[in-house]
């Protein structure tokens, strides 16, 4: 590949452009990513050229499969990528938590194993970290790892397990010490398709399954599967979850849906010019939507321009810092708002389950709108993010109430 490490893009467009005509299918065009595991052959043969090209994962170290770029070449992509009407095939945990987390904390041993299977999308990954007794107050977790001399043994269950029936491997926090609590923790990787392993999906008020319930019944897992230092997993967790934080808030998408499994349909404007009308100088004709939903198309592209603006940041700065807490937050909001708009402009077209009488976007919408209000929860409350921002980044002191 030619060295691009200048300013001047041209040449490096016009490379990814010209790549993706020739390996993008065209019947994927403007079509959201699978759901599932299966794949249609062009689903498949997408996956397949992007892996092997390490775009999915552009910045990531061209060592291990990814692309080996810069931020600026990554966002080229991500243009091309929109303009073409064409996903990223490579996503999930393993892309947004995490690989990123084990680049910076795996051996080279285990760098070399796990790495390039999450470039090619090969292995699909799942968290788990939080228990039926152990949510918010994460290090109070008692799914226990005992020492067997060349392995752990591990008991226990998780919950709000993502992806767990599907998944292929588990990045996990277990307890390895229970004289202490933050310090008796660490993180270990575990082979979903063992026995002893049982996950078992939640239904959802939307009608999906996208969580488990997740037992660990003897299960095992070698040695070298521990990542950082034995009871040092809260260290390695905590860095995961500001990778969740930035991931899960969307920050600096080029585009809605640019990930495997996104769900586009038509902008917030569009549906409302759609479905509330137009005066006659081509406004939306309710002046009170019209201003909410500027304030909302204001909000999130200022949110957008925040998230460009701390990705940067997070490159020179070896990684995503507390600002993750801020954009998780502003992140889920603007979702929740969003989906929220949507049902109110669809009116009685957006209270539809099913059926001949409701398009798959106005169903769509009622069962986005439900799942959005999981975001002010999931990689962390709103209120425990509004902890961290008062502490870590305006610096402001504990309050003690006293009895």
């Amino acid at each position: 590949m030619a060295d691009f490490g200048g300013t001047d893009l041209t040449a490096f467009r016009a490379e990814a452009r010209d790549w993706i005509a020739e390996n993008f299918p065209p019947a994927l065009k403007d079509k959201p990513g699978p759901e599932g595991r299966e794949l249609s052959p062009e689903q498949d043969a997408w996956r397949k050229a992007m892996g092997a090209k390490g775009w999915g994962v552009p910045t990531w170290p061209a060592a291990y499969g990814g692309g080996g770029l810069g931020g600026a070449e990554a966002r080229v992509i991500a243009e091309e990528l929109a303009a073409a009407g064409a996903y990223n095939p490579i996503g999930g945990m393993g892309v947004i938590m995490f690989g990123p987390t084990l680049l910076e904390y795996g051996t080279e041993e285990q760098k070399q194993k796990h790495i390039p299977s999450i470039v090619k999308g090969e292995v699909r990954w799942c968290q788990g970290f939080s228990e039926p007794n152990a949510g918010s107050d994460l290090a109070s977790l008692q799914t226990k790892a005992e020492d067997k001399g060349d392995h752990y043994l591990i008991n226990g269950s998780k919950i709000w397990t993502s992806g767990a029936h599907t998944a292929d491997m588990c990045f996990c926090l277990v307890r390895t010490d229970n004289t202490k609590k933050h310090e008796g923790i660490s993180f270990v990787m575990i082979d979903m398709h063992q026995p002893g392993v049982d996950p078992r999906p939640i239904r959802l008020i939307n009608d999906t399954t996208p969580f488990c319930e997740t037992f660990f019944t003897d299960a095992t897992t070698p040695k070298g599967n521990l990542v950082g230092p034995l009871n040092g997993g809260w260290t390695v967790a905590k860095r995961l979850l500001q990778h969740e934080r930035q991931g899960i808030s969307g920050a600096g998408a080029v585009t809605p849906g640019a990930q495997a499994g996104s769900l586009q349909g038509p902008t917030i404007h569009e549906l409302a010019k759609a479905y509330v009308g137009v005066d006659e100088d081509g406004k939306l004709a309710d002046p009170d939507l019209r201003r909410r939903v500027t304030d909302h198309l204001m909000e999130e592209r200022a949110f957008q321009l925040t998230g460009r603006r701390a990705a940067v940041e997070s490159r020179s700065n070896s990684g995503p810092s507390a600002a993750s807490s801020a954009l998780k937050n502003v992140g889920s909001k603007c979702r929740v708002d969003k989906a929220e708009l949507a049902v109110e402009i669809l009116g009685n077209q957006g209270i539809g389950w099913g059926g001949e009488a409701f398009s798959k976007t106005e169903v769509g919408a009622i069962k986005t709108m439900l799942r959005s209000k999981s975001g002010t929860i999931a990689g962390g409350s709103w209120e425990v993010q509004l902890n961290i921002i008062s502490k870590r980044i305006l610096g402001l002191p504990e309050v003690t109430q006293k009895g």
